[in-house]
């Protein structure tokens, strides 16, 4: 082959990469990459979705550990995500689990303004670069009570997600919904798998133990991505043609 022909389909390479649409991840915990994922038992949703997008698409997970709607903004994360956006690309969003932490000034929302205001802002921006918003309801937290039924603890921050959705016209998943469904099918003890539940000498990442049912085993972790991306293609907004 010669040098021509090499720099020409390099050309190509490069050109076709730089057109290729970016899913970008906005969020918290949940949805975040995890350190050392061989060794550490904590996932993120977002960490399972390469292995369920095809080579088409970018992926750019920007969830981040203990990040509000309003943190995020304010540590300039989604100036960054809005540097890179263009037109095609797609942001999903979803906050809330930090959002209500009403003693944490640098994190905590008023569900029905600050926050409401803060998902308005992600969306519009979003829109103004020509890229595609997409709305996430928090998932749950494994919160069953003594009868056995799944407590909610979000309030009203979901449902400010479905109003933004509803008002702005935003393509929307319910992954409150389709997280409850999952945790009430495994059942209070069972649901143990889907989170982070060790005694002291049973995980060597955690050598004291833990009980965590907010963050996500692995399992959990793929469970919940499959769920989203299944919605994701019901969406019909472009981005289930990258979905395998």
């Amino acid at each position: 082959m010669n040098k021509k022909l090499t720099l020409l389909i390099l050309f190509l390479s490069i050109l076709t990469y730089a057109q290729q649409p970016t899913l970008f991840l906005i969020g918290d915990s949940t949805m975040a990459n995890k350190e050392n994922p061989d060794k550490n038992p904590e996932h993120g949703w977002g960490q399972m979705l390469p292995s369920l997008l095809t080579s088409g698409i970018s992926l750019q997970n920007h969830a981040t550990n203990g990040r509000s709607s309003k943190s995020f903004i304010a540590e300039g994360r989604w100036n960054k995500v809005m540097n890179q956006l263009k037109k095609g690309d797609f942001v999903i969003i979803q906050f809330g689990h930090n959002d209500q932490k009403i003693n944490d000034s640098i994190r905590f929302t008023n569900p029905y303004t600050q926050y409401r205001a803060n998902l308005e802002r992600y969306v519009t921006e979003a829109r103004l670069k020509g890229a595609i918003p997409i709305l996430m309801t928090s998932i749950v937290r494994r919160n069953f009570n003594e009868n056995g039924v799944l407590v909610d603890t979000h309030k009203e921050y979901p449902l400010v997600v479905r109003m933004v959705a509803n008002d702005l016209k935003v393509p929307f998943v319910d992954l409150q919904l389709l997280s409850e469904q999952l945790e009430i099918s495994y059942g209070p003890e069972n649901s143990k798998k889907l989170h982070l539940h060790y005694k002291k000498g049973d995980e060597p990442y955690y050598p004291e133990g833990k009980d965590d049912d907010t963050h996500l085993s692995k399992l959990g972790a793929e469970s919940i991505a499959k769920l989203a991306v299944t919605s994701l293609k019901d969406l019909k907004t472009g981005l289930e043609k990258y979905i395998k």
